[in-house]
């Protein structure tokens, strides 16, 4: 499963930005969806994931009410629409995707999927 994302950029404190990822696979309705985000020095962290249908989203509470994850079958694409952005949300932002990533309990780990893009990085100034 090939991803590419896209959208990052530099953007003041309270602005906003949209991710795209965007698949060639065939079978994209199969997969679940998510975007984790990596800062300088730190672990990969989980932002967002989607349902395969776009029924059920999950989020990290620190980006709860500001960010909000969608997805478009027919285009077989995920976004990432980030609104009242924070300095602490600058970082590279990864799309992910698994066909079973396992039940949401909470949070997702890394390891929960298998299929990674390239990463596009956020930065927010302050």
């Amino acid at each position: 499963v090939q991803l590419q994302a896209s959208g990052g950029g530099l953007v003041q404190a309270g602005g906003s930005l949209r991710l795209s990822c965007a698949s060639s696979e065939r079978t994209f309705s199969s997969y679940v969806m998510g975007w984790f985000r990596q800062a300088p020095g730190k672990e990969r962290e989980f932002v967002a994931a989607i349902t395969r249908s776009g029924g059920s989203a999950y989020y990290v509470d620190s980006v709860k009410g500001r960010f909000t994850i969608s997805r478009e079958n027919a285009k077989k694409t995920v976004y990432l629409q980030m609104n009242s952005l924070k300095p602490e949300d600058t970082a590279v932002y990864y799309c992910a995707a698994d066909l079973s990533p396992g039940p949401y309990r909470g949070t997702y780990y890394a390891d929960n999927f298998g299929y990674w893009g390239q990463g596009t990085q956020v930065t927010v100034s302050s």
